[in-house]
């Protein structure tokens, strides 16, 4: 995915791989777009979600906006940390280990650190604004970190944990890599990952894949959040678990040729299993049917959810479409951006008493302006879209002369 990854193309390598064409993935484009774009969606819905501690609370607030959060904690970032993994593999692939390891350094974890101070420190002027302009309490750390030392908190990396989780987990593969082909060589080692991808795309392993994301929900000791994301510079064993397991999960299935396409042929099954099951979780809770039964509910749930709509992308969403594959290109810079942005907006409008879907509207309609803008004056044929996305492309809005 453009976000931590390249362009969606795939190649198989071969010694004439450096002039070899690419074939673009388009339907990887839209679910890479819509991956992240759901993120930003989950945080624009979350000041309207009654009883929860946020940046800024709405003065209209419902049950029925925990229905959306919870969807899209099922299976958003484990889609996302698939679609890295297969992505990774590619460009290792393509070339070289050592070539892998410097782009994701430069894309993922520089990131990070550059886009720190503008998208996660803001947030806590803005928070400390919602407080004094609207004379409310500033929203208490969050469960089970009332021990953690405050300084850990406020250097936390906020919205931009995934790069943490990612530069992590790709170092732990990388190192993994490494000693596997020197234990096994690189052709056995090819080849067993062939193997495990055909494993991996057939109509049942859903099973299989969904452990990583239930070992991690154990590991936490809850599973009514999904995989609990890290609030903390410190590694979070159940995250890097759950997805350290779909990064992988992407890896293999990268080696595997055909692996998509059998995933394409399983969407309506897979679709309607993902219904049912993220209904019962919805239902119930670990208290009802115990933290192992719910964990096995969320995590299968979650992973129905990731082949489903991959399968869906790839067999509907094959064809070039312009301005699917230009919001995959800003997708990135969207991400990293669009959370101060929602929070300083729903700042000016929290007290309103407008409808929530009419906020919603205006929300998603000011602020989803104000990034592409910027993604096409100040990314999309500059330094930082080459920083970010690995290319520079010609504005789409605003041409030069």
């Amino acid at each position: 995915m453009t976000s931590p990854a390249p362009a969606a193309t795939h190649a198989a390598p071969s010694p004439a791989r450096a002039t070899a064409p690419r074939v673009r993935l388009h339907g990887l484009d839209a679910l890479r777009a819509g991956a992240l774009g759901l993120g930003i969606v989950l945080h624009a819905i979350m000041p309207f979600a009654a009883g929860l501690p946020w940046l800024v609370s709405d003065v209209n607030q419902t049950d029925v906006v925990w229905i959306g959060i919870y969807w899209i904690h099922l299976f958003r970032m484990t889609l996302f940390m698939m679609l890295a993994g297969y992505f990774g593999r590619m460009v290792v692939q393509r070339r070289g280990q050592p070539s892998y390891v410097k782009d994701r350094l430069l894309r993922i974890t520089a990131p990070l650190v550059g886009f720190w101070p503008i998208a996660v420190a803001s947030l806590v002027v803005l928070a400390t604004l919602n407080s004094i302009l609207r004379d409310v309490t500033a929203p208490a750390p969050p469960p089970g970190m009332t021990e953690v030392p405050p300084v850990l908190l406020l250097f936390g990396p906020g919205h931009l944990w995934f790069l943490l989780v990612l530069t992590e987990v790709v170092l732990i593969m990388v190192l993994a890599r490494t000693v596997l082909i020197k234990v096994l060589g690189a052709e056995r080692s090819a080849v067993l990952a062939e193997r495990i991808g055909g494993v991996l795309s057939a109509p049942f392993a859903v099973v299989l894949l969904a452990v990583p994301y239930f070992v991690a929900m154990l590991v936490q000791g809850d599973s009514t959040q999904g995989i609990i994301a890290p609030q903390t510079i410190i590694p979070a064993p159940g995250a890097l678990v759950g997805y350290g397991g779909a990064f992988l999960a992407g890896w293999f299935l990268h080696a595997r040729k055909d692996a998509l396409q059998r995933i394409a042929r399983q969407w309506p099954v897979q679709l309607g299993v993902a219904v049912v099951l993220a209904v019962i979780g919805l239902l119930t809770s670990p208290v009802m049917i115990g933290l192992v039964a719910h964990s096995a509910v969320i995590a299968l749930a979650g992973w129905a959810w990731v082949l489903a709509l991959t399968g869906l992308c790839v067999r509907f969403l094959g064809q070039e479409r312009p301005w699917v594959r230009y919001l995959a290109d800003s997708s990135y810079w969207a991400y990293l951006l669009h959370l101060p942005l929602l929070v300083g907006f729903e700042l000016l409008i929290a007290d309103q008493p407008w409808p929530i879907l009419v906020k919603l509207l205006l929300t998603g309609a000011v602020v989803g302006a104000v990034l592409l803008l910027g993604y096409d004056l100040f990314v999309r044929s500059t330094w930082i879209g080459k920083w970010l996305n690995g290319h520079r492309r010609p504005r789409a809005l605003f041409r030069r002369r």
